[in-house]
């Protein structure tokens, strides 16, 4: 006679603690993080990329609270793995929001301010030189296997800071808030060549209105500027690579340092 398999309600709450948790931080990352979470993605292509994750790095990530899921302390502990997952993909987002803050300088120098169609994953318009960076950023964050690393430094985050109920430090949000500072100035960073020469050569062009009132300068302006910033994003493109690369880098380095804070 074949031994019969039982399961109590004692190994099933396990069973069900060992998978939950970790997938709703998974998730979470996966809702919010570049390329995973882009609007084009579907909700259900998310939803299994995260429970492809928990049931395959779940057995790995060590024993998790006896605190059951049904319960006050359960509620908490997701809602703190809601915390965690999602302000980790917002570090990693906040390098493409650079890339997007410095496109829109660039757009707004360019005379491009107008050319603007609207962007499901933001909620607004988006210029198109914004959009054109991002998704060239995009591109270069998976050429780096930047969506791995992402992966990688996910679960090295169950490690540094395992499912518990203890409370979250607050140092761990103070490294998120400091983060988003530094949208304006890697933006301004990776845009300030190009702005500079666009500047240069709109007061070239109004010391030459001024020299000769004749010249128009709304006929010869618009165009001129606009063919010098496409020939300046021309010589910027190559070195984009070598820009971005060590900012997805200080992104994984702070999701690191976020994680080791949160700690109580």
């Amino acid at each position: 006679m074949a031994p019969v398999f039982t399961v109590n309600s004692v190994q099933w709450a396990a069973w069900m603690a060992a998978f939950l948790w970790p997938f709703v931080r998974m998730l979470a990352l996966v809702s919010t993080a570049p390329i995973f979470g882009e609007s084009w993605v579907p909700r259900r292509t998310k939803v299994a990329i995260a429970a492809l994750l928990a049931v395959v790095l779940g057995p790995t990530l060590g024993p998790m609270p006896d605190t059951p899921v049904v319960s006050a302390g359960g509620v908490w502990i997701l809602v703190q793995q809601v915390l965690i997952g999602g302000a980790m993909g917002l570090v990693m987002r906040m390098v493409f929001a650079a890339v997007m803050a410095a496109g829109e300088y660039i757009g707004l120098q360019m005379g491009l301010s107008f050319a603007s169609f609207f962007d499901p994953m933001g909620g607004g318009s988006t210029m198109v030189v914004a959009r054109l960076l991002n998704m060239l950023a995009m591109l270069i964050f998976l050429a780096v296997d930047g969506h791995l690393l992402l992966v990688a430094a996910l679960v090295q985050s169950f490690h540094i800071l395992p499912v518990a109920d203890a409370p979250l430090a607050a140092q761990g949000w103070m490294v998120l808030a400091l983060a988003g500072g530094q949208i304006f100035s890697t933006g301004l960073m990776l845009s300030l060549p190009l702005v500079t020469a666009l500047l240069t050569l709109n007061l070239a062009m109004g010391i030459l209105n001024r020299a000769s009132p004749q010249f128009s300068i709304f006929a010869v302006g618009f165009p001129l500027t606009l063919l010098a910033g496409i020939g300046m994003l021309q010589l910027l493109m190559p070195q984009l690579g070598a820009f971005l690369a060590p900012r997805f880098s200080g992104g994984l380095d702070t999701l690191a340092r976020f994680a080791q804070l949160l700690r109580p």
